[in-house]
This record gives structure tokens, C-alpha cells and sequence, in this order.
């Protein structure tokens, strides 16, 4: 029997890898961008795949959903810096409708993690 990993979870990959997208573009910024909008995107874009994973690790199902619901508000906070930082012309077309597509995606698949976590748990 193969138990469900943290890396099994679609959420967590989609937020994971976007963190890194996000990494490799505001690693290139210059130093005021990236010490004003850039830190404020990665921090909020890091912290969603970042709750998944903590929800992930406890024992209860309330624990676990509260932190899958953590991660809704960093991932409107990444829509917020995202917007920012497009229109503060940080961000190519690319690379904005690649992140926006992503936010727009995730609250589907933390839902879908957080009904999976209610009727498959019941502790």
C-alpha cells in the first residue's frame, strides 16, 4: 500500500514550482524592486506551498485544514504583489500571464485538498 506524500499533492507542486518561477525572475531585479515588491511576492508566494506543507505534516484534520486555509490568503496576497509587480512593468507578459494563470488555479486545487482532507479523514 503507497501512502499519499506531500510531492503527490497538486496544490503543493503547482505552488512550489511557482515559488521558484517566481525566484528566478525577482533574483534578476534591481536592488530597490527587489527589496520592495520582490521580497513582498516571494515571501507571500513561498508561504502558500509552505502551508500546504504544514497542514500536511499534522495529525488532526482541523489542523490540517486550517493551514490549507492559510494558504488562500497568501495566495490572494500573491495575487496582490503579482498585479504590482506587473504594473510596475517588473514583470514581462509571459512571465505575468504564467503567474496569474497559476494563482487563478490554486484556490481549485486547495479546495479540492480540503475536501479530500474532510472525506477521507475523520480525526
Amino acid at each position: 500500500m503507497k501512502y499519499l506524500g506531500l510531492k503527490d499533492l497538486s496544490s503543493y507542486r503547482i505552488a512550489f514550482d511557482l515559488s521558484n518561477y517566481i525566484w528566478r525572475i525577482v533574483i534578476k531585479w534591481d536592488y530597490f524592486a527587489k527589496d520592495t515588491v520582490g521580497r513582498q511576492l516571494v515571501k507571500a508566494v513561498d508561504s502558500i506551498s509552505a502551508n500546504i506543507a504544514e497542514g500536511f505534516g499534522r495529525y488532526f484534520k482541523k489542523d490540517k485544514i486550517n493551514f490549507y486555509r492559510y494558504s488562500y490568503g497568501s495566495i490572494e496576497e500573491s495575487v496582490d504583489w503579482a498585479e504590482k509587480a506587473n504594473k510596475r512593468k517588473l514583470l514581462g507578459n509571459n512571465e505575468y500571464l504564467h503567474i496569474s494563470g497559476e494563482l487563478e488555479r490554486l484556490p481549485k486545487e486547495v479546495n479540492s485538498l480540503i475536501k479530500f482532507t474532510n472525506d477521507r479523514l475523520t480525526v
